[in-house]
C-alpha cells in the first residue's frame, strides 16, 4: 500500500478519538515516510513531538497502523531533516556497495563517511568546574591526534556531554588536518561486524571482510560511543581487539566513550579492559547549578525564541530539572510549545510551573527506567530483582523476566544490545525472542494482556 494512502487512512481514523485540538497540534503536519525492516517511519515537525507521541499515542499509533496493515511496525519518529540525512546516508551506501568489486575493492572504498554532526563544537561546548578537564584533554586530542593521550577514554552518565566532546574531537581534527576520522556508536559496529558473515554473488566473504577491515583500519581516527554496548557480544569484542591493536600500533588515535569507568566494565574482556587504561580516562560529572543555568541560557540562544525566558524561570527549570542535557532542552521545548498552545501566553514561573509539573514531578529520566521496570515487575510476580537479572530458566522466573525485557523495549527508548545489557548480559537474539513471544501471546491471551495493561499504570506511562 502507498504509504500516503496508507498515513491518510490513519488520520481519518483517529481524527474522532481525540479532540480537534489535539488532532491539530500533534498529528496534522505528521506524514508516513517508510516501511521498511518492520518499523514504521514517521516524520513530525519539531522535537517535543517526539516525545509527546511516544508518551501518550505510541499504543494507539501502532494498533492503527497493525489494523490497516495487518502487520506489527515499530514506531520510528523523525524530523524532516533527519529523514533527509538517513535517505542520503542510504544512497550513499547503496553507491558504495554497487562499486564493490573484489580486486578494486580497497581502492573504491578508500572513503568512508566520518558520520561526524557538524552542530557540535568546542566553541559551543558550555565549560563549567564538572566538565572542564574532559574538555582540557578532548582538545588536546583534537590538537595532537595519535600523539596526546592515546587512547582517550571518557565516561560519565547519559546527556553529560561525552558525544558532543567526541563529535568536536573529530570535527576539529576534520576541519585543521587531512586525517580520516570515523564516528561510530558500538551497535553500529556490532552490525558491520555481523555483515562479515553475508555471502556476496561468488558465495564468499571476501568483499565484506575487506570492506570492514578498510572502514576501521584504513583510518587515523577511529571515535566509537557507548562501548558497554559490546558486552556480551564476545565475538565482537575479539574483533574489536584486534582492530584497537592494529590503530594503536599505527599510532593512530582512539577515542571511546562509556557510562561507567573501564574497571566497571565487567562485561568486557579484561584485556580490552586493560588496554582502555593505557591512556587518559577522564569522567564528566553532572553539571552543578551555576553551569544548568548556563547550559539553559546558552539553548534558549542558540533557539531564537520569540518570546523572552525571564531569569527566574531560567533558576526553576536549573533547580527542578535533572542533570541530562536532554532533559534540560526538553524542558525548554516543552515550556515554549505550552507557551503556544495557551495563545501565546508571557511565559512567567507560573506559567513554567505549570507547564512543567508533570516534567518534574515523574522525571522524564525516572519514568523509563530499566530499572524500575524490573522491580515493578518483580514486585507484582513476587520475585527479586534478582531473579529478573539472573540467567535462572525457571518458569515462574524466565515469563516475568520476558515481561519485564517486552516493557523495556516498548516503553523505553533503549537499544536490544543496552537491555540485553541490563538483564544479566544477555545477547540482543534472545532480547528480541522475549519482545516478540511477549508480542503474540497479549494478541490471543486476554489475562496477560490486562497484566501488562496494569503494570505500564504501575510504572506511569499508561
Amino acid at each position: 500500500m502507498n504509504v500516503d494512502i496508507l498515513w491518510s487512512k490513519f488520520l481519518d481514523s483517529i481524527k474522532d478519538e481525540m479532540t480537534t485540538l489535539s488532532f491539530t497540534t500533534w498529528f496534522s503536519e505528521t506524514k508516513l515516510y517508510k516501511l521498511d525492516n518492520d518499523k514504521a517511519y514517521i516524520i513530525v515537525p519539531m522535537p517535543i513531538h517526539k516525545i509527546h507521541l511516544i508518551d501518550n499515542y505510541n499504543d494507539l499509533i501502532v494498533n492503527k497502523i497493525n489494523e490497516i496493515t495487518g502487520s506489527n511496525y515499530e514506531l520510528v519518529f523523525l524530523l524532516e531533516e533527519e529523514a533527509a540525512e538517513l535517505e542520503n546516508q542510504k544512497q550513499k551506501q547503496e553507491n558504495r556497495e554497487q562499486v564493490i568489486a573484489v580486486d578494486n575493492l580497497v581502492q573504491a572504498n578508500s572513503y568512508v563517511h566520518s558520520n561526524l554532526n557538524n552542530k557540535y563544537s568546542f566553541d559551543n561546548f558550555i565549560v563549567g568546574n564538572s566538565n572542564k578537564f574532559a574538555h582540557a584533554a578532548a582538545l588536546s586530542v583534537a590538537e595532537n591526534p595519535g600523539s596526546m593521550y592515546n587512547p582517550l577514554f571518557i565516561y560519565g552518565n547519559s546527556g553529560l556531554g561525552k558525544t558532543h566532546l567526541m563529535h568536536a574531537i573529530g570535527n576539529y581534527i576534520v576541519e585543521n588536518s587531512n586525517k580520516r576520522v570515523l564516528y561510530v556508536t558500538s551497535d553500529q559496529f556490532i552490525q558491520d561486524f555481523i555483515g562479515i558473515n553475508k555471502k556476496d554473488e561468488n558465495d564468499t566473504n571476501f568483499n565484506y571482510v575487506d570492506f570492514f577491515k578498510n572502514k576501521y583500519r584504513n583510518i587515523d581516527v577511529l571515535i566509537i560511543d557507548d562501548i558497554q554496548f559490546l558486552g556480551g557480544a564476545s565475538k565482537t569484542q575479539q574483533e574489536f581487539f584486534h582492530t584497537f591493536n592494529t590503530l594503536y600500533n599505527d599510532s593512530k588515535q582512539i577515542i571511546i566513550s562509556s557510562d561507567r569507568s573501564p574497571d566497571d566494565l565487567k562485561l568486557l574482556e579484561e584485556r580490552l579492559r586493560t588496554r582502555f587504561c593505557w591512556g587518559l580516562m577522564v569522567n564528566i560529572w553532572p553539571p552543578d547549578f551555576n553551569l544548568k543555568t548556563e547550559i539553559i541560557k546558552k539553548k534558549i540562544i542558540a533557539g531564537n525564541f520569540e518570546k523572552e525566558i525571564p531569569e527566574d524561570v531560567v533558576e526553576y527549570i536549573a533547580s527542578n530539572i535533572g542533570p541530562d542535557v536532554r532533559q534540560l532542552e526538553g524542558s525548554i521545548t516543552r515550556l515554549i510549545a505550552y507557551s503556544t498552545i495557551m495563545g501565546g501566553a508571557d511565559i512567567t514561573l507560573d506559567l513554567a510551573i505549570e507547564a512543567l509539573k508533570d516534567f518534574i514531578s515523574k522525571g522524564i529520566g525516572e519514568k523509563n527506567d530499566v530499572h524500575r521496570i524490573q522491580k515493578i515487575v518483580a514486585e507484582y510476580f513476587q520475585i527479586s530483582v534478582e531473579d529478573i537479572r539472573s540467567k535462572k530458566r525457571s518458569s515462574n522466573i524466565s515469563f516475568p523476566r520476558q515481561i519485564a525485557i517486552y516493557l523495556c523495549r516498548t516503553m523505553t527508548s533503549e537499544s536490544f544490545p543496552k537491555i540485553g545489557i541490563e538483564f544479566g548480559g544477555k545477547d540482543h537474539t534472545t532480547i528480541m525472542y522475549s519482545v516478540e513471544k511477549i508480542e503474540k501471546e497479549i494478541k490471543v491471551n486476554k489475562d496477560l494482556a490486562n497484566i501488562i495493561e496494569k503494570l505500564k499504570k504501575d510504572i506511569g506511562v499508561v
